[in-house]
């Protein structure tokens, strides 16, 4: 239906299993706890999954774009801080495999592919979210190494990463020309937690505010050239947007799959909701953004592993990239609004599982760029292309 191959499916099939059988029956307590479930990431690294899309030379699946989306979509169908554990991972590796050197790799990528280090992606500051070129924090070059100093915030698995890239202005002037990505020991002296989030969703995710005081990091730590810390940035959402986007749609999904299952059994008027034809038309439009979400998030996948790690942005990975996050993301909110709608009261208290979604859902919209800035990207895009 989607192209899949019979390994594909089979692998799909595997990880829906593993995820009803011992990913569901710990939602509702990692929600209501918001306390990271190192369980599961320990039951990812056993079956493979947390490092599922990195190269198997370097202790990785060696999956493909869009068997690593397949991952993120059948745990997310479940609960949505689970699957952020494996796209999370991805994330965080992502800048090493776009922009290390095959030492770097080497060094850094095998602990992360294992799930023997957790990892994060250190952009975002207080001023500086959508808008990179206001990054504030330092790295002033002293020798052999550099000295970082600043503040980032909503950093996913901060406080528990081993390993972060972390983005830093070495040369103020040139705004985002000089930006630059280094990859940091969590557990270097100067690095502190500021705040730990307290989140509407996810909640089972940590998400931090880092401090860095001085923070000594090797020139050795250098990913590519002085400067280039904003273009590997970019390069690195490209191709793990669709990890978002596919997390939505898990989402989505998983929340059309209990809300027919509630109509089924729910009596009102003296027969099943389902079988009322106003609530059968909100079922068809769920069902439907859902499949063209798949669609375009599947062919996403495609478009950007064609491209691979190492090459550089093309408009088209960009703008599929871009397409596939927005679209599914915004399906995610709708569908599951319209879930918490169709459960009634019950939608709006947590003994179900739709107002958790509802919740999870929002994220997506707002992380790894916002849709406000998927659209200026297909907007310009666009442009780029002479369609304006």
């Amino acid at each position: 239906m989607y192209d899949l191959t019979e390994e594909q499916q089979l692998f799909r099939d595997t990880v829906k299993r593993l995820a009803q059988e011992r990913v569901l029956p710990r939602a509702a307590e990692i929600d209501r706890t918001g306390e990271f479930p190192w369980d599961i990431a320990e039951l990812f690294s056993e079956y493979g999954l947390i490092g599922v899309g990195m190269p198997e030379d370097l202790g990785g699946g060696g999956a493909d774009l869009l068997t690593f989306c397949l991952a993120v979509e059948e745990v997310a169908r479940v609960c949505a801080t689970s699957s952020l554990i494996i796209a999370a991972q991805h994330l965080g590796a992502m800048p090493i495999l776009v922009g290390g050197s095959r030492e770097q790799k080497e060094r850094f990528i095998p602990d992360i592919a294992t799930g023997k280090k957790l990892s994060a992606f250190a952009l975002t500051e207080p001023e500086a979210g959508s808008d990179a070129g206001g990054t504030k924090t330092r790295a002033i070059k002293e020798g052999d190494h550099y000295r970082i100093s600043g503040t980032k915030v909503f950093i996913t698995n901060g406080g528990l990463a081993k390993t972060l890239v972390v983005f830093a202005s070495t040369d103020p002037s040139q705004g985002v020309r000089g930006v630059s990505a280094f990859v940091v020991d969590g557990e270097s002296s100067g690095l502190s937690v500021g705040r730990i989030e307290e989140k509407m969703g996810i909640r089972g995710s940590q998400t931090a505010m880092l401090n860095f005081d001085d923070v000594v990091v090797p020139a050795e730590n250098l990913l590519g050239r002085e400067g280039e810390g904003f273009k590997i940035a970019m390069r690195t959402l490209d191709r793990t947007r669709p990890g978002i986007a596919a997390q939505a749609l898990g989402i989505a999904q998983g929340a059309l799959d209990v809300t027919i299952e509630h109509l089924k059994q729910r009596q009102q008027f003296g027969r099943p909701l389902i079988q009322q034809e106003a609530i059968q038309f909100m079922l068809a439009d769920m069902e439907t953004g859902i499949e063209a979400s798949r669609h375009l998030l599947y062919k996403a996948a495609t478009v950007v592993e064609t491209a691979g790690f190492e090459a550089e942005s093309s408009p088209e990975v960009t703008r599929y990239s871009a397409m596939a996050k927005l679209m599914c993301s915004d399906t995610a909110m709708r569908v599951t609004t319209d879930a918490v709608q169709l459960f009634g009261g019950y939608g709006y208290i947590r003994d179900y599982p739709v107002e958790r979604m509802m919740r999870d859902a929002k994220i997506t919209q707002i992380y790894e760029g916002t849709n406000q800035i998927q659209r200026l990207v297909i907007f310009r895009n666009l442009m780029q292309k002479g369609s304006i």
